[in-house]
């Protein structure tokens, strides 16, 4: 599974990379925040690397993750996009503008695991 991670905190790309990888997924791309996020998937889409998943933080500076990922559907309406953040406030609004679920850090690995094997099972 190709995944693309949009998050603000290094060690956090860097640790999901190591289990996606062990896994057998691929990172394909990381984004830092939702301008990047925007940019990197853009050029994403148009290559052999694209994300069948975007893991999504909300709080990011330039751009929240709610507004990257309405942006990212309005380009990919069948982006699948997994929230991954600490605010639990946003969930309701992540999952009513279609992302595919929502979990809330700190998270046990295989709590995403669980979303992203359904994910795999459905493709």
């Amino acid at each position: 599974m190709n995944i693309l991670i949009v998050d603000d905190e290094p060690v956090l790309h860097e640790l999901l990379r190591d289990i996606f990888e062990l896994h057998g997924d691929c990172v394909v791309s990381d984004a830092y925040d939702g301008v990047e996020a925007l940019r990197i998937y853009r050029n994403l889409i148009l290559s052999y690397k694209r994300p069948d998943l975007v893991i999504m933080d909300h709080r990011m500076p330039r751009k929240d993750g709610i507004e990257t990922s309405v942006e990212i559907l309005q380009i990919d309406p069948s982006a699948k996009i997994l929230f991954a953040s600490a605010d639990a406030k946003a969930k309701d609004r992540a999952l009513q503008i279609g992302a595919i679920d929502f979990i809330k850090k700190p998270f046990e690995i295989s709590t995403m695991y669980e979303v992203i094997d359904k994910l795999k099972k459905e493709h």
